[in-house]
This record gives C-alpha cells, sequence and structure tokens, in this order.
C-alpha cells in the first residue's frame, strides 16, 4: 500500500529562503551549518528556515525564520514565488522552499544557539566539476541499509539532502538572470530543474534517508 510517510496531509509544514543577492560581483546564496542546540538535522547544512506557525503564510514563515537566525531585514527581500515542495522523511517536515532576492548583501547577524557558521554560496560553485561527489550514508527508513547519496562539496562542508535537493535546481545563468529581469518566471525554471530531479529519483537519494 501507499506509504503514509509521503502523506502530505501527515507532515509538519517547514519553509526554507533560498535568497539570491550580489557580493564581489557574483551571485550568492546563504546557508547555515546548524548549531548544536537545535532538535534536528544539528551540523548540516541547511537554507534560512523552519516550522511554519499557526497562521502563518510559507513566505511569512521563510522571512521570519530568515531574520531569527541570520537578521536579514524582511524589507530587503523581494518575493519571487514558491518552488515545488519536498518531503524530509527523517524529521516527517513537508519543506517549502521560497525563491526571493536582495539587491545587496545582508549585514548578516547570526543566531549563535541556532547557526554554528554561515555560508555564503557562490552560484558559480554549483556548476564547477569537483562540486559534486558521493558519499555513503546509512538509511533510517528499514531496513536501515547503506546506501551512496550525492552532495555539493562547499567551503568544507558537505550539503546534501532536501538542500542539495533544492540547489541542484539553480542554473546560476539563466535562473539568476530570469530572476532579475522577470521575477517570477525564474520560479518556473526551477521549478521545471526540480521536477526533472523528481523524474530521475533524485528526490528519493536527497531527501528520504
Amino acid at each position: 500500500g501507499q506509504d503514509p510517510v509521503w502523506d502530505a496531509g501527515e507532515l509538519r509544514q517547514a519553509a526554507g529562503l533560498l535568497l539570491l543577492y550580489p557580493h564581489r560581483g557574483r551571485w550568492h546564496v546563504p546557508l547555515t551549518v546548524r548549531g548544536a542546540g537545535l532538535r534536528h538535522h544539528t551540523g548540516q547544512v541547511s537554507l534560512p528556515g523552519g516550522r511554519v506557525d499557526p497562521g502563518e503564510t510559507v513566505e511569512q514563515a521563510a522571512l521570519r525564520e530568515a531574520d531569527e537566525e541570520l537578521g536579514i531585514p524582511l524589507g530587503e527581500v523581494e518575493i519571487l514565488g514558491r518552488l515545488t515542495p519536498l518531503p524530509v522523511f527523517v524529521s516527517r517536515h513537508l519543506l517549502h522552499p521560497v525563491v526571493g532576492v536582495a539587491h545587496r548583501r545582508p549585514d548578516f547577524r547570526l543566531a549563535v544557539r541556532e547557526v554554528e557558521r554561515l555560508i555564503e554560496l557562490p552560484l558559480a560553485r554549483l556548476r564547477q566539476p569537483d562540486a559534486t561527489g558521493w558519499e555513503e550514508r546509512v538509511s533510517v527508513r528499514p531496513p536501515h541499509g547503506t546506501m551512496e547519496v550525492p552532495y555539493f562539496a562547499v567551503q568544507e562542508a558537505r550539503v546534501w539532502g532536501a538542500t542539495a535537493m533544492v540547489l541542484a535546481g539553480v542554473d546560476p545563468g539563466a535562473t539568476i538572470g530570469a530572476a532579475i529581469r522577470a521575477g517570477a518566471d525564474a520560479v518556473s525554471v526551477m521549478n521545471a530543474a526540480l521536477a526533472a530531479g523528481v523524474a530521475l529519483g533524485y528526490v528519493g537519494v536527497f531527501v528520504v534517508l
């Protein structure tokens, strides 16, 4: 029968902000290394984000969490749209990636308890030949065997799981150009890339561990 884990109605709603901003002549996105005091995914690299509170929209939650974790002022972010939600098995959340753009680099202020380190990722890094690799991990799903999973190598960290899946849909050229010229059209480009990942089974590799 159908695995109930993948029923979106039974998953807790979460939001993450994929923020595009210019820095030193290149487009970047901020990623966080999650602090040891958090309940889920400690030490992992993620988008700034967290659970959607009652009465909040996904966009409001993404902006609030980015402000709380990295001190990004809400008024400096223009929301372009949402990407396709991704189920995250290990924490039983449905992640809603929200795409935003800032026209200057934010003055980041890290929440020490939640964020161990800030990674400012140049998007061009994602297309470099040595940016991707594979490592062996143990699945949290029965029968708990080991499997090879892909990751992005970024500033002495490995980005995998749902965050890697979102980044895999980013085209450093076409997507960012579309983001600046046409707003939500960039979201359509990135959603198409995510859909291609689903068709190739990448969601199963990245997210269900």
